[in-house]
């Protein structure tokens, strides 16, 4: 896993939980290694992010996190799999408005992202449903609450 810091402010400690999240999306969605493999992870901030989504999405806005997947959707997992990117200041506010540490919330994005990365969509609502449920299990398994729930 390749992380890039193109922002300040993000905790040294991110670095391990995002090699979590990523390791326990692997396992949570049964996808398996067929090789060496490599994700690259940057953490950055707003603006990069708005000009990342901007470019890609058509959505000249913050977003949380984005994924580039590299591999075919539910494909064999080796290779260059992709990219996700978060922003800092987009996390830091959702987390505290959802009342979670920064630490479950990143988590559970990495989680996300990951599994966008393999090939879940959440365009369809049927997709969104599959995508949520697989999320809250990994998540579980990781010792974090349902972030779906009310």
């Amino acid at each position: 896993m390749a992380i890039i810091r193109n922002a300040d402010g993000w905790p040294d400690h991110f670095d391990e939980l995002a090699e979590k999240a990523v390791f326990a999306a692997l396992a949570g969605a049964k996808a398996r290694l067929k090789g060496p493999a490599e994700i690259s992870v940057v953490f950055t901030d707003d603006e990069e992010q708005r000009e990342l989504n901007a470019e890609w999405r058509g959505k000249d806005s913050s977003t949380n996190v984005l994924s580039f997947p590299q591999i075919e959707p539910f494909g064999p997992v080796f290779g260059i799999l992709g990219d996700i990117t978060l922003a800092r200041e987009t996390l830091e506010l959702e987390a505290k408005d959802l009342g979670k540490s920064l630490e479950d919330h990143f988590t559970h994005l990495m989680v996300h992202g990951f599994l966008h990365i393999l090939g879940y969509d959440h365009i369809e609502e049927e997709e969104a449903l599959q995508m949520e449920r697989l999320e809250t299990q990994i998540l579980a398994r990781l010792g974090i609450a349902d972030p779906y729930a009310d």
